[in-house]
């Protein structure tokens, strides 16, 4: 799964990257974590999928100024090998000088909160400008897989209802070119586009990141295929608070209010 915190250009260039560092403590949160890996070619059968079930536990810790957020997530991976049971941990440092710094990390599947296009916290600033956007603008950011630009639009979404708690809604959507091999697929080399979408809503009280959603579609063709045969490959991830780590339920899907 290629999905990596992006680089907003312009006014909101911290949504992304930024966490905030004067957070106050919170408990440890549970997310419930969902995900499908999707391969399809020539006629649009599916040749291969891979399915991703599992529980996700999120830490806050403070040390002076510093902040330090580490998720690890027991899972089952199911496809064409059967299935398997599987960890993934990865763990996020923010810098009192605000600058934040990845790893150690161990997570080849992409299902960490800490692994994903938004940040698992917002600090202030930031939430108080996305409470005053009113209509879509512009962004654009390096793709995850070749490093060409996507371009897009950030816009609000209504607020929701998750675990109990107000949440606010943020979307993206962008797309942008893909020529090459894939990082989970280095023998296939397509031409095509990346077009990626994701919904995230973020709890008023922490600014924590309480629900996700998030996909990466590639349309392309096989480049040294003389029949230039078409290929469609969709990573999905699904993410969803399930409260305190001494709460393992689910939570529903966000409900607007």
């Amino acid at each position: 799964m290629i999905f990596r915190r992006a680089q907003i250009a312009g006014t909101f260039a911290l949504l992304i990257a930024s966490i905030a560092s004067a957070a106050a403590a919170i408990a440890d949160q549970t997310y419930a974590v969902d995900g499908s890996d999707t391969f399809r070619a020539g006629g649009g059968e599916v040749r291969s999928q891979t399915i991703y079930h599992g529980v996700q536990r999120l830490s806050v810790a403070r040390s002076g100024a510093t902040t330090i957020y580490t998720a690890r997530v027991e899972y089952d991976k199911t496809g064409d090998g059967g299935r398997q049971h599987q960890s993934a941990s990865f763990t996020s440092t923010v810098l009192p000088s605000g600058s934040q710094k990845d790893g150690p990390s161990s997570d080849p599947d992409y299902l960490t909160v800490l692994n994903q296009p938004f940040a698992v916290q917002l600090d202030a600033p930031t939430l108080r400008d996305l409470g005053h956007l009113k209509r879509p603008v512009p962004f654009s950011f390096p793709s995850p897989m070749t490093g060409a630009l996507l371009r897009g639009t950030l816009r609000r979404l209504p607020d929701a209802i998750v675990g109990g708690s107000r949440a606010m809604g943020i979307a993206f959507e962008a797309t942008g070119p893909l020529h090459g091999a894939l990082p989970d697929r280095p023998a296939m080399a397509l031409a095509g586009s990346i077009t990626m979408k994701g919904t995230a809503y973020y709890d008023y009280a922490t600014a924590l990141l309480v629900a996700l959603d998030a996909t990466l579609a590639i349309d392309g063709t096989l480049r040294d295929d003389a029949r230039r045969s078409p290929v469609s490959i969709v990573y999905s991830r699904s993410i969803r608070s399930a409260g305190t780590a001494e709460a393992d339920r689910t939570t529903p899907a966000p409900r607007r209010t």
